[in-house]
Formats: C-alpha cells, sequence, structure tokens
C-alpha cells in the first residue's frame, strides 16, 4: 500500500500510530508489572471494575493516562475526564451533580479522571473531596509532582496511591515490534522492514517515551522511498533522521530529587556529585547557582570547622558564575564540588545548631549573667554588672569563666571532632581543660 493510500482520511490510519497503538485492554499495556502484573491489585480491581479513587503518580509517558483509558473500556459506569491545566471548579461540580443523578435514579457510578491534578490548587481539589468521601464518584488523578507535595492531604488520604516507574529501552521496542507486526492498528500492512539497529537507536533516543519511540517509526516508514517492489527499508541512518536527541523528563519533583542526590553525593562521591551536578545543568536545563548554593550549605552542615577552605572555594564558585557566567564558569564549579566532597567531614556545627535550638525549646527565656552585661554605661557598677575578665589580658589569650546563663552553665553544644581541623580545635579546647558534655 503506497504512502496517498495510507493517507487517505476514510480509514483509521489517518491517526497518528501512536495514538492507534494506545492498549485497549489490560493485557496489551506494556509495563509497570509491579502495579499490573498478573494477580496484582490494581490489575484485579480493573478487571472486576471495582477500580476505587486512585492517584498514578510517575515520569511524563510511563503510562499513567494509557491506564485511565483501559478503565474507561471496562467500566460499565460513566468515564469522564477532565484535564486540570483547562478544567475550573465550575466543571467538577457539573460532573458531581450529574454523577449524583446517575447514582440516585439509575444506580450508575461515574470514575472521574482528572489528569495533572497537581496543577489543581488546593481550593479546587478541596471541591472534590465531599463527593470522594460519599462515593458520588471514583477519584483517578494523575500527576508527574510527588503527591505529598502538591496533592491535599485529605484527598490524598481517600486514594489508593499507586507508584509508575519511568519505562525502558525494552518497553520500546516490545511496543515497536508490535506495532510492525499488526496489520490493522499499527504498520504491519506496509512491505517494511527494519533494521534491528535502526529499531535500537529509536528505543535509546526515546529514553522510555514509547510514544515518542512510534512517532519516530511511523515518520522514517511514511517519508523513506519505496523500492519497486513496494517495499520500505528502515536502516539505522533513516532512523537517526528520524529521531535525534533523546528527551530527558525532569517535573518538579525529578528536579528536587536530583538535587537531592548531589548533596547527598557531595557526602560520600566525587563522582557521583560532580555527575548529577552536570547532569542537572546539561541535560534538565537546571541553573548551576540552585547547586552551588546547596554546595554552600553543605560545606557548613556536612565539612564545617573540618576545613573551613571549603565554604572558601564553594563561594568562589557562586562569584564566578555570576562574574564568568556559564559554561565557563564549569571548571570551577567542578573544582568547588571535588574539593568539598574530598574534604574530611564533620557535621559537628549542625549538631551544635540542633542542640542549640532543642535547648531553646526547652528554656523559652535566658538570664544574661550579670559579668556579661553591657557595662559601657554610669552605674553599671552598682547593679553588680563586674566581674568579666578580658581574655587578652591572660596567657594563651583565655580565661575560664562562665558565658552560658546560670541554668545552662554546664551544657555542651559544640563537640569538635578529630577530623582535619577540627582536630586541632579538639585539641586546644582539652589544653583550657574542655569538659566532656554531660549526660542528658
Amino acid at each position: 500500500m503506497d504512502l496517498f493510500s495510507y493517507r487517505t482520511d476514510s480509514e483509521p490510519r489517518n491517526r497518528l500510530l501512536a495514538d492507534r497503538m494506545r492498549p485497549e485492554t489490560i493485557e496489551e499495556y506494556i509495563g509497570q508489572e509491579h502495579i499490573v502484573g498478573p494477580g496484582k491489585l490494581l490489575r484485579r480491581a480493573i478487571e472486576r471494575d471495582a477500580v476505587t479513587s486512585i492517584l498514578l503518580f510517575g515520569p511524563p509517558g510511563s503510562g499513567k493516562t494509557t491506564l485511565a483509558h483501559i478503565v474507561s473500556k471496562r467500566t460499565e459506569g460513566d468515564f469522564v475526564r477532565l484535564n486540570a491545566v483547562d478544567a475550573s471548579v465550575k466543571d467538577v461540580r457539573d460532573v458531581i451533580e450529574q454523577a449524583e443523578r446517575n447514582k440516585n435514579m439509575y444506580g450508575r457510578k461515574t470514575i472521574l479522571f482528572l489528569d495533572e491534578v497537581h496543577r489543581f490548587n488546593s481550593a479546587r481539589q478541596d471541591a472534590l473531596l465531599p463527593a470522594v468521601e460519599k462515593g458520588i464518584i471514583v477519584f483517578i488523578g494523575a500527576t508527574t509532582e510527588n503527591p505529598f507535595h502538591s496533592v491535599n492531604g485529605a484527598l490524598l488520604s481517600r486514594s489508593t496511591l499507586f507508584r509508575l516507574q519511568p519505562l525502558t529501552k525494552e518497553h520500546s521496542l516490545i511496543a515497536m515490534r508490535r506495532a510492525l507486526g499488526d496489520p490493522v492498528k499499527g504498520l504491519g500492512f506496509m512491505k517494511l522492514s527494519v533494521d534491528e539497529e535502526a529499531l535500537d537507536h529509536i528505543a535509546s533516543m526515546a529514553n522510555g517515551d514509547i510514544r515518542r519511540a512510534l512517532t519516530a517509526l511511523e515518520l522514517a516508514a511514511v517519508t523513506t522511498p519505496s523500492e519497486p517492489d513496494g517495499s520500505v527499508r528502515i536502516t539505522l541512518e533513516v532512523a537517526e533522521e528520524s529521531i535525534r536527541q533523546p528527551t530527558v523528563l525532569a517535573d518538579e519533583s525529578t528536579q528536587y530529587d536530583v538535587l537531592s542526590a548531589f548533596h547527598k553525593s557531595v557526602r560520600g562521591s566525587s563522582d557521583a556529585a560532580l555527575f548529577w551536578f552536570l547532569y542537572a545543568v546539561e541535560k534538565l536545563g537546571m541553573d548551576p547557582m540552585t547547586f552551588l548554593r546547596r554546595l554552600a550549605v553543605a560545606c557548613s552542615e556536612d565539612i564545617g570547622l573540618a576545613n573551613p577552605q571549603a565554604m572558601v572555594q564553594a563561594v568562589s564558585a557562586m562569584e564566578a558564575y555570576h562574574r564568568i557566567g556559564w559554561p565557563e564558569s564549569k571548571y570551577i564549579a567542578a573544582q568547588a564540588i571535588l574539593f568539598a566532597v574530598e574534604s574530611p567531614k564533620s557535621n559537628a556545627v549542625a549538631t551544635a545548631i540542633g542542640k542549640i535550638m532543642a535547648t531553646l525549646e526547652e528554656s523559652k527565656s535566658a538570664e544574661v549573667p550579670l559579668h556579661l552585661r553591657d557595662g559601657h554605661y554610669s552605674g553599671a557598677k552598682k547593679l553588680g554588672h563586674v566581674g568579666y575578665q578580658y581574655p587578652h589580658d591572660y596567657p594563651g589569650h583565655y580565661v575560664e569563666q562562665q558565658y552560658l546563663p546560670d541554668k545552662l552553665k554546664n551544657r555542651v553544644f559544640y563537640e569538635a571532632t578529630e577530623q582535619g581541623m577540627e582536630d586541632k580545635i579538639r585539641q586546644n579546647q582539652a589544653k583550657r581543660g574542655r569538659r566532656q558534655p554531660e549526660r542528658r
């Protein structure tokens, strides 16, 4: 069959291949075996038309909308789809009112699928709650954002959460081979041959996005000149023209996860810290300053006085980014990251802050010892503001005296470790007779 008959509007093949090949049944669904594999809860619920309110959380292209589509084909009730980008509270209320009528008059259930539910603000999500609680609607929400950040707690607690994983190259290969062998919905009606390396390239570049893989396969099939016998061969060269750069899926939750991975890697792996930094900036398009700010925090929280120069490196990298921009500052940023990772580590600063914050909660208020109060005014001595010993008047520029409030005078908050420069601080404290922290 030639290109023109392929495009004939009288045939269903005028729809895009990815739309034609969208699974209609749970048996046709590709991936997510951990939630829809044989015997799994969600699969059983779909097969029995017994789906209750659920939230589908996963990256773009992982199959959330397709799962909802399968539910719509399986259910004997009404299925309504709204997109949170353009749906209003009125739209939701209209659906709820109709659902209530159908339930009361005909005993018919209504399933409301709300795509991109994270785009609904709190007030619009609240409009769903009464109907969900009363069973007027079965709610299916789909989101690419972490639902614990973007969905109301009340709505989240009334829904079963299913997390979808990113699809893989293997899933794309399954989808493409299925399309090549399907003469009705796929490309099986064509005299088409595809080199294995061409399929492999498309699957790799699609980065788990089945729709993108099928679109590239279709583009290659319908634009490649046919041989005299009507056959079409898709080579690696053709595949490379049909799909070029892999897509990187980076919603807000993904960005938070990458930033978290970066900070945790600063504590233990130069390779990983540098990888996550460059991956975020070069592939996800994130702002380098986001990571440099986090690096500066890590230099105090995780390194501290074990190597104070780490903070100098981090702040210098921030300044360099401001002055010379990207990508030139890439080298300075990388140097600061590697310096931080390879520095001796100590969380003594963070621990001291935590201890003091806990003490502030307990103490509520604190009296400044009399000898530490301001004495630079007439009458200070009459008030008893005397007795302060000036450390620089003593050997080693140190003198033992009380600095904390009376009721906290024996507390120890900052405990220097044996890491890096802090070991010298610890030794210095020992020379001064620093007491051990009291047991609490």
